[in-house]
């Protein structure tokens, strides 16, 4: 059974310029150590559940809505709201501004999928900013990794696939994360509404081999989430998420002194265990925790794993 629910103590809009405003809040202990949960997605917001991996005794959770998605405004899901001023430079400041707003000194990171992208890039930035790291589902979000999961896995479900890349015009098939990218972005509602069913039943496809998985996770979401995340990740995807190829790999050594927790599922299609193994022997402080019977969504030892790794981190 998943611990109690944690509700916030406090809660605000922050604005971060370029006209955004993210949203953020605190809960557990308001002397415990800080902790920031970086979403992942990109653009899939927080929920009430990440709450929960932290013990709220020792603990000051905070959790932020990336720009354009959750409850931070303008939302991505309005094609009038404009993303060139959305990249992983601007969520890095954002971060940033939110630790000076809330008079954090240091603190522990934790996140997972697109969020274990956006927190390494930060804490290469700003290590004397991170007391520890708890990753729950490694990337990098090389371009390697971007291709096997939007053409490379065709091997595994080549009809879907198929579906998947013929929802794009002739002219956007072979790169279709930058086709997804445009019809996100189109005029009419109707073809942005059916380009994100489809990205999303192409996500679903990705997980559907796991054991403890729940059906159709990218689909089942609220039609204005949904909008958000795949306009917001298809944004991303597209441009690479502003990373050089394989920069945060070869730059882990600027994490050296910063303790690391890795835990990745064995069964992770969406993003294989490589990933998590290249990024522990790079990485001086880590260690990588494998959980058999988990893939990206995770299973019950995955949680478990999670929440042990939160509660036995000893930040410096």
């Amino acid at each position: 059974m998943p611990p109690p629910p944690v509700e916030p103590y406090d809660e605000g809009l922050l604005d971060v310029g370029d006209g955004q405003r993210i949203h953020w809040e605190t809960c557990g202990d308001p002397g415990g150590f800080p902790a920031l949960v970086v979403h992942g997605g990109p653009g899939s917001g927080c929920s009430p559940r990440m709450r929960q991996h932290f013990d709220p005794r020792r603990y000051r959770v905070i959790l932020f809505d990336q720009r354009g998605c959750g409850r931070s405004l303008p939302h991505a899901s309005d094609p009038a709201t404009p993303l060139e001023h959305n990249t992983t430079p601007h969520l890095i400041a954002d971060m940033e501004r939110l630790r000076e707003h809330l008079g954090v000194d240091r603190w522990v990171l934790f996140g997972g999928s697109w969020g274990s992208t956006l927190l390494l890039a930060y804490a290469q930035r700003h290590p004397g900013r991170v007391a520890g790291i708890v990753i729950a589902g490694v990337t990098m979000t090389r371009r390697s990794e971007i291709d096997w999961l939007y053409r490379d896995t065709a091997r595994f479900f080549p009809e879907e696939w198929e579906h998947f890349r013929d929802a794009l015009p002739p002219v956007d098939r072979k790169d279709p994360v930058a086709g997804y990218a445009r019809l996100m972005n189109h005029p009419d509602a109707e073809v942005r509404e059916r380009a994100a069913r489809r990205w999303c039943a192409w996500e679903d496809t990705l997980v559907s081999l796991e054991p403890h998985g729940a059906p159709a996770p990218y689909s089942d979401r609220p039609d204005r989430d949904m909008m958000a995340m795949v306009r917001i990740t298809t944004h991303y995807f597209a441009h690479g998420a502003w990373l050089e190829e394989g920069e945060l790999l070869r730059n882990a050594g600027r994490l050296a002194g910063v303790p690391g927790v890795l835990v990745h599922g064995r069964q992770d299609l969406s993003g294989p265990v490589i990933t998590a193994w290249e990024l522990a022997r790079a990485w001086p402080d880590a260690r990588l925790h494998i959980v058999e019977d988990a893939g990206h969504t995770g299973s019950d030892a995955f949680r478990r794993a999670v929440r042990t790794a939160l509660e036995t981190l000893t930040p410096r």
